[in-house]
């Protein structure tokens, strides 16, 4: 192996840890603590790749942007106007491709804009979680109590 495969190989692996951690969709458990693996939760807020500049979100909201890279204007919520454990739809026909954390709670984005679970869905540590290209386009999402 030459110095130089070994160097990109090493980066390999490190992006990889960088990588928020995901559950295979059979082995999804319906309690979103299942979902946030401990390291995730545990670990220092996600930062986007170099050159993306972080959108502006406020302590204790949940932030969308309708593009990725936290463009365009956002949809903001607070924990003291929003409902735990219920199901949030974005405007009627918006959608969202990138968001911020900011809750001190998880948050759980769905494809759906019921939450349905048979669409896609993950669910965010909160506290600075920030996400510029999220791997479907949001439409609903859950704070959760803990």
């Amino acid at each position: 192996m030459t110095r130089a495969s070994a160097v990109l190989a090493g980066a390999a692996v490190l992006l990889l840890a960088a990588l928020p951690a995901t559950a295979a969709p059979a082995a999804r458990a319906p309690a979103p603590a299942a979902r946030i693996t401990a390291a995730a939760a545990g670990s220092t807020p996600a930062a986007p790749a170099a050159g993306t500049a972080l959108g502006a979100c406020g302590p204790g909201r949940l932030c969308l942007w309708p593009k990725p890279d936290f463009k365009g204007r956002p949809w903001t919520y607070e924990l003291a106007t929003t409902d735990l454990d219920s199901c949030v739809a974005l405007p009627a026909g918006a959608s969202a491709q990138s968001l911020a954390v900011r809750t001190g709670r998880p948050v759980t984005a769905y494809q759906s804009a019921e939450c349905a679970e048979a669409g896609e869905f993950e669910t965010y540590p909160g506290r600075g979680t920030w996400v510029p290209h999220t791997p479907y386009e949001v439409r609903a999402f859950k704070l959760w109590e803990r």
